[in-house]
């Protein structure tokens, strides 16, 4: 049962030490390593923002032009395979894993941000500007990162039938395989510290919504056992594998989310909120261009496209391979046009109806208090404290809890099954013992930060963390252009042969 560290599996054995090197600077160097991350990781979105602006715009472009072209009837396995997963089941998996508790984070705290701080000048209302904002932010450019890896993994697994590796993309270019092994030792390494990120905050704000709902009480003790009892259930999901255990946990996440959504919908004015969700949604079509390029008016300046589009665009980004990886893998059986459009418009409509439903019911509510006093300002809070305005407000908090932790679960999980095919050789469906592996020390790290955290209250170790995703998000963003055009010149190549 025993996992050897050799050098005939340097994924497994070079990526583990990066990343304890790493950690063990973080604890010994805590105040420096801040401070280099923080500098570093506003360098990235200063220096490469706007060409991160024309990635996103290239890369829904190029997907809708794939989808719609002669390539989209390519399919992802033998020519008269049908689809593993139905379109439910598969729709559930790639939105649990690709955004989960993020749209409960952000729900009502940033649709009532946009209107209280319109991004830029505009003849719309307040309110259909913050969602039409809101929607690119969380829409088809976070998709089109995701999909694009999906979409050549996708070909590279079922189609070509080699390794589920990120740098199998590539193999047929470059055969440097130290150079190779970089590629895929970097994405494990990024994905750990998306893992290690997404756990902390998560359990935060789990934290926080236990002591909203209960008046206090809860702490670091709290947050520790949080984050064991999601490994746990992550580890368990992993270990019964994508049918038996990750699926199953996905179809549970998004009924939960579905039921919530509608909740909602229907204690509010479903007219506003219909006739917000079309407007925003038009507009963001018609406008897609021009605020994807910063363009004239519709450029909200420096300062916020850095607090806000830069980050979201290198933090999509860094998930970017090992999410892309992932829902390649649950995709086989469907053709490329199926799974890129598919991947752009089903979960950001879905994403767009949820904001419109939480972002307007707040707006409405912000009307009748006649002032607002910051009252969705705290990410961690906002959601818990919007359900105090409606019935059954304990059940409603209680079900966001739920929510959270299973949305935690579904992408943790996704990222573990998928750093256990990276280093079981590429395999599509990996050893137990690299889930094992993966899941205990994704859950050593966590607890290890989460502690040094609280011992440095002066610096915020998660939030560092976080950021440096934002570092690690730029060799993907030169190496999605690559992998691009690789790809395309061998499509080309074939369809011409």
């Amino acid at each position: 049962m025993s996992i050897k560290f050799n050098p005939k599996n340097p994924l497994l054995s070079i990526s583990i030490g990066i990343i304890f090197l790493c950690t063990l600077i973080v604890f010994l160097a805590t105040g420096a390593s801040y401070s280099a991350i923080e500098r570093a990781s506003l360098w990235v979105r200063d220096s490469f923002g706007y060409f991160y602006l024309y990635l996103g715009l290239g890369c829904v472009l190029l997907l809708l032009g794939i989808a719609i072209s002669p390539l989209g009837k390519i399919k992802l396995g033998r020519a008269d395979s049908r689809p593993e997963h139905s379109l439910w089941a598969w729709t559930a998996m790639l939105y649990s894993a690709g955004m989960g508790a993020g749209i409960l984070l952000r729900a009502v705290q940033e649709p009532v941000f946009m209107q209280q701080h319109p991004p830029y000048a505009s003849g719309l209302e307040p309110e259909i500007l913050a969602l039409e904002f809101t929607f690119y932010q969380w829409g088809f450019t976070a998709w089109a990162f995701y999909g694009l890896f999906a979409m050549v993994v996708g070909h590279v697994l079922f189609v070509r039938k080699k390794k589920v590796l990120v740098s199998s993309t590539i193999a047929d270019s470059f055969s440097n395989k130290m150079a190779r092994n970089g590629i895929d030792i970097m994405t494990i390494v990024t994905t750990v510290f998306g893992l290690v990120a997404a756990i902390g905050l998560g359990t935060s704000q789990i934290n926080g919504g236990l002591n909203h709902l209960f008046d206090g009480g809860f702490g670091l003790g709290t947050t520790l056992l949080l984050a064991i009892l999601i490994s746990a259930i992550a580890f368990y999901s992993a270990w019964q594998g994508v049918d038996k255990g990750i699926k199953v946990i996905s179809k549970f996440n998004i009924l939960l989310t579905l039921g919530l959504l509608f909740f909602v919908f229907f204690a509010s004015d479903m007219g506003t909120i219909l006739e917000t969700f079309w407007k925003a949604t038009w507009h963001y079509l018609i406008d897609f261009v021009p605020m994807s390029l910063a363009l004239g008016n519709y450029d909200p300046g420096m300062d916020f496209l850095t607090d806000w589009t830069f980050y979201y665009w290198a933090f999509w980004l860094a998930w970017a391979p090992f999410t892309g990886i992932f829902i390649a893998r649950i995709s086989k059986g469907r053709t490329l046009r199926q799974l890129l459009l598919g991947v752009l418009i089903i979960p950001s409509l879905g994403t767009f109806f949820w904001f419109s439903v939480f972002g307007s019911s707040a707006f409405q509510l912000i009307e009748n208090w006649g002032s607002y006093n910051d009252e969705f300002g705290n990410v961690f809070s906002s959601l818990f404290v919007f359900f105090e305005y409606y019935p059954m407000a304990t059940a409603l908090n209680l079900t966001t809890l739920f929510l959270l932790v299973g949305f935690l679960v579904t992408s943790v999980d996704s990222a573990v099954f998928v750093l256990s095919m990276f280093t079981d050789g590429g395999k599509k469906d990996p050893d137990k013992k690299h889930r094992l592996l993966w899941s205990a020390f994704v859950l050593l790290a966590t607890l290890g930060l989460i502690l040094l955290g609280n011992a440095r209250p002066d610096i915020d170790v998660l939030v560092a963390v976080q950021k440096l995703l934002i570092i690690t998000s730029l060799p993907f963003a030169v190496f999605m252009v690559v992998m691009a055009g690789i790809f395309l010149r061998g499509m080309l190549r074939k369809k011409n042969q």
